[in-house]
């Protein structure tokens, strides 16, 4: 039984651009080529929604809006009296440092948990302010 054979016009302008194509249809992209913010959101529902929303308060405070406040200023949570006293404005660099070690940042905070990894903490700043941005955009 032989094989079908196409005539050289119709493998060259049809069959080869698609068997180029295939192999990168059947490899999976890598894991970092997904989108900061949702690498973020996977992250944050991993190692935060334990303790935290977006959206209200848990064991610690909501994520809302964080970008540009006052850190422990947010209504209707408990801060500790350092979150409170501080004087820093979340922006990427200042939660950076809190995410790398939140008790060197700030000595005498509640949260207990730091995150090691450089390109977890962007993915999570980078998260925190894409929902922060939609939430406030759902809320107008």
């Amino acid at each position: 039984m032989k094989g079908i054979r196409f005539p050289g016009g119709f493998c060259s302008l049809f069959l080869l651009p698609w068997t180029l194509l295939l192999p990168s249809l059947l490899i999976p992209a890598p894991a970092g080529a997904a989108p900061p913010e949702l690498r973020g959101q996977v992250l944050y529902q991993q190692l935060c929604a334990s303790c935290h929303s977006i959206a209200y308060n848990g064991v610690g405070p909501a994520h809302q809006g964080v970008f540009n406040r006052k850190a422990g200023s947010a209504p209707d949570y408990e801060y500790s009296d350092a979150l409170k006293a501080s004087k820093v404005i979340w922006n990427e660099k200042t939660l950076d440092q809190w995410l790398r070690n939140p008790e060197q940042f700030i000595p005498g905070n509640k949260m207990g948990f730091l995150v090691a990894s450089p390109e977890d903490r962007a993915d999570l700043i980078a998260y925190l302010k894409h929902a922060g941005r939609a939430t406030n955009a759902t809320n107008k």
